[in-house]
């Protein structure tokens, strides 16, 4: 399962919801690698791609050049295992999401799934799901699950139904769940994915296609 930080974190950030888990997927190896990028807005934390919430290209001119090296990860730390993508899970948190969904969706073979915490589904700047359904050639396609907080002071929970309606337009049928926050907030923590990721919607969004024994 490989975990992926939001803007201005870094791996050490998520790792923790790997350990939070792995009581859930016994079998299964975690890993939350550092985005290749030092972040501008964080001295000490790291970025996929830049971010200025000024200009409309960035977000696709980013999730496409930063996913070769995701990929070249991927496909590093499958053959480390001496697995296949049936066997890889995604999990992203913000920005760590735009890239868990642009290349997950876009893999030669289906990853087992796609888990998306408080992000979004990125598409050229006014376009929408027509433009890229080419790219997205992944038959069947994956597992996803996608999981917003209703007082999300960043990235607004509007997101996350765009989200699902973008991939089913793509053809790819989504899970979703909206957290009822008591404040505003836009940070993942390990103890609570833990407590509000029960452990029915982990297995049946992830273990069912790994194929775990903790899942079946």
């Amino acid at each position: 399962m490989v975990l992926l930080h939001g803007y201005g974190a870094d791996g050490n950030d998520l790792i923790e919801i790997g350990r939070a888990w792995q009581p859930l997927l016994p079998n299964a190896a975690f890993v939350s690698p550092h985005a290749p990028e030092p972040c501008a807005e964080a001295p000490v934390g790291r970025q996929w791609f830049a971010l200025t919430f000024r200009d409309p290209q960035e977000r696709w001119r980013g999730v496409n050049a930063a996913a070769p090296g995701l990929e070249r990860f991927l496909d590093a730390e499958l053959a480390r295992h001496r697995l296949g993508d049936e066997a890889l899970a995604l999990v992203g948190f913000s920005q760590g999401t735009m890239m868990a969904l642009h290349v997950g969706l876009r893999r030669r073979r289906a990853p087992a799934a796609i888990v998306g915490y408080s992000g979004l589904l990125v598409f050229p700047p006014e376009q929408g799901p027509d433009a890229v359904a080419a790219e997205i050639s992944t038959r069947p396609p994956p597992p996803v699950l996608l999981l917003h907080g209703d007082q999300d002071d960043l990235i607004p929970a509007q997101a996350l139904f765009q989200a699902a309606q973008g991939l089913a337009a793509l053809g790819i049928p989504a899970e979703w769940h909206l957290f009822l926050w008591h404040r505003p907030r836009h940070r993942p923590r390990g103890t609570a994915a833990r407590r509000r990721v029960s452990k029915p919607t982990v297995r049946a969004a992830a273990l069912r296609r790994i194929g775990d024994s903790a899942g079946e």
